[in-house]
């Protein structure tokens, strides 16, 4: 089992900046993937960003260039920089873990960290 604590949720001005952080505890080592998801109010989960234990990193369409996506293997946290933000990015965020054994895939989920951006 992987537990995932999330923080750093806030209300921030558009074109302002907030950094999301999720401190990771359990079996951490079987972990392949890192990210973040979001869900606005009333909309489905979406996929935000994630980071590979070589470190290398995806984004979603609509955060590439805004957000940067890091990883502490020595802390076992992955934070998330925020930055240009906009009201559309409005949403709770979760930290995700996710775990690769073969062809199948078993996904961990913070509590979710709440963002609010005013215009």
């Amino acid at each position: 089992q992987v537990q995932l604590v999330e923080s750093g949720g806030d209300l921030v001005q558009a074109g302002g900046s907030l950094r999301l952080s999720c401190a990771a505890s359990g079996s951490i080592s079987s972990i392949n993937y890192m990210g973040w998801y979001r869900q606005p109010l009333g909309k489905q989960r979406e996929f935000v960003a994630f980071i590979t234990n070589g470190g290398s990193t995806n984004y979603a369409g609509s955060v590439k260039g805004r957000f940067t996506i890091t990883r502490d293997n020595a802390k076992n946290t992955v934070s998330l920089q925020m930055n240009s933000l906009k009201p559309e990015d409005t949403a709770v965020y979760y930290c995700n873990a996710r775990r690769f054994r073969g062809m199948s895939s078993t996904d961990y989920w913070g509590q979710g960290t709440p963002v609010t951006v005013s215009s």
